[in-house]
């Protein structure tokens, strides 16, 4: 096979281990996927919504929760070298897994078109650049760095975590200043008050969707520990610092993204670099799921599959932008219980003991996967309580029961030695 041939990002197969990469790699490809706008709008809601012990509490409980799901998914595909796709697969059949990589795959294409345009709105107040030009423009730059895989992923959140950081502790500290500092914070009461279980709803829902893609980053750690590690510190200073900053910015101006807080302070080209990496290094990560997803149900490499589903982002958008976010809100929900279920049947279906991917046999569709998971979306959008959370446990309760009941551990897949 020629080198031009081979498939540098695995999407098909399992990444090999030599090809894994070290904790530090899949730290920074981690925290500049947590680095993501929509967690700032959230910590906005806790902020203005609760006192600020309350809120650091929240933030504390609701990213521990995130980090428990998001760690599993990452030990597993460490153990494995899979994607989300591929693990799904173990669950879901080998068609039947179509059904969770299509979910994931529209989520992700159609975030990236809404981050596309919400880059290019305050670009266009700013310069006065025609707002579609810039939208293109953007598109083409975010599709082409994603093109290079995993290594270009990680070179710009090397760049983009320290800077969004830095620039954004400035501008939030000169925010908490203008209110009286820890003191002024400590003192704030809400005009409006939320519960503590809307808080954890608002903190864990934020980010559970994406999280659910975790596999497709820590494929590559070179061990179960640097991929669990990495991805939970990720969770608690990635996703915590943008909870933080969305907080004391509403708090202090009434706005929660910190670039709107820095174009208030005067801070207009930070505000522009903080505001461009941040959504830049989550889009990224977004249309590389994405691909990894269509490349499950295609057959066709990531590298091809990238540039399409960026051409298509790209194209709808500023329709995404205007008209689709509640509908992607409503598909984002639809995937915590895929991780669920895939969880499900990796740690108590089948005990850890998969065999290795190239030797595996799947079922066409599994259907109790298939069950488990439209009770999943049921038990989130109509049963009282934390939704992700209803989804999570209550679909991976049914798999495992009803799997169980059947005797149906599909001794083909097993192995005693990983």
């Amino acid at each position: 096979m020629s080198t031009s041939s081979v498939d540098k990002e695995y999407s098909l197969e399992a990444v090999p281990k030599s090809q894994r990469s070290s904790f530090w790699h899949i730290l920074v490809v981690m925290l500049g996927f947590t680095f993501f706008s929509a967690s700032m709008w959230s910590g906005g809601q806790l902020g203005t919504g609760l006192t600020f012990t309350q809120f650091v509490l929240a933030v504390l409980a609701g990213n521990l929760i995130l980090g428990i799901y998001t760690g599993a998914l990452a030990y597993m595909a460490a153990d494995t070298g899979l994607s989300t796709h591929l693990l799904a697969r173990f669950a879901f059949g080998e068609k039947g897994s179509y059904l969770a990589s299509f979910m994931l795959a529209a989520t992700q294409i159609g975030w990236f078109g809404v981050g596309v345009a919400m880059f290019a709105l305050p670009v266009n107040k700013v310069t006065g650049i025609d707002t579609l030009l810039l939208i293109v423009v953007f598109g083409i730059v975010m599709t082409a760095t994603v093109y290079f895989g995993i290594k270009a992923l990680a070179i710009l959140s090397f760049i983009a975590c320290p800077s969004i950081a830095v620039l954004g502790m400035i501008s939030v500290t000169d925010a908490a200043n203008s209110v009286g500092g820890l003191q002024g914070l400590l003192q704030y009461q809400p005009a409006q008050a939320i519960s503590m279980a809307t808080a954890l709803t608002i903190c864990v829902g934020s980010f559970i969707s994406g999280g659910t893609l975790t596999p497709d980053f820590t494929r590559f750690a070179n061990s179960k520990r640097n991929s669990v590690i990495a991805t939970v510190i990720a969770f608690f200073i990635g996703n915590s610092l943008m909870f933080f900053f969305g907080a004391i910015g509403a708090i202090a101006t009434g706005q929660s993204d910190v670039s709107e807080v820095m174009f208030l302070q005067g801070m207009i080209l930070p505000a522009i670099i903080i505001l461009g990496l941040n959504i830049w290094t989550t889009n990224d990560n977004a249309l590389y799921a994405s691909g990894l997803g269509l490349s499950n149900i295609t057959k066709v490499k990531i590298k091809k599959v990238v540039i399409f589903n960026g051409v298509v982002g790209t194209a709808l958008a500023w329709w995404l932008y205007n008209n689709f976010v509640d509908f992607l809100t409503f598909l984002g929900s639809t995937l915590p219980p895929i991780g669920a279920i895939i969880l499900a049947d990796y740690f108590f279906v089948n005990r850890e003991k998969y065999k290795h991917f190239e030797t595996a046999t799947f079922t066409s569709v599994n259907v109790v996967a298939i069950i488990a998971w439209v009770a999943g979306v049921l038990l989130a959008t109509f049963v009282p309580g934390i939704p992700p959370l209803n989804a999570i446990i209550g679909s991976a309760l049914i798999y495992v029961v009803v799997m169980r009941a059947m005797g149906a551990h599909r001794s083909a897949n097993l192995t005693e030695n990983r």
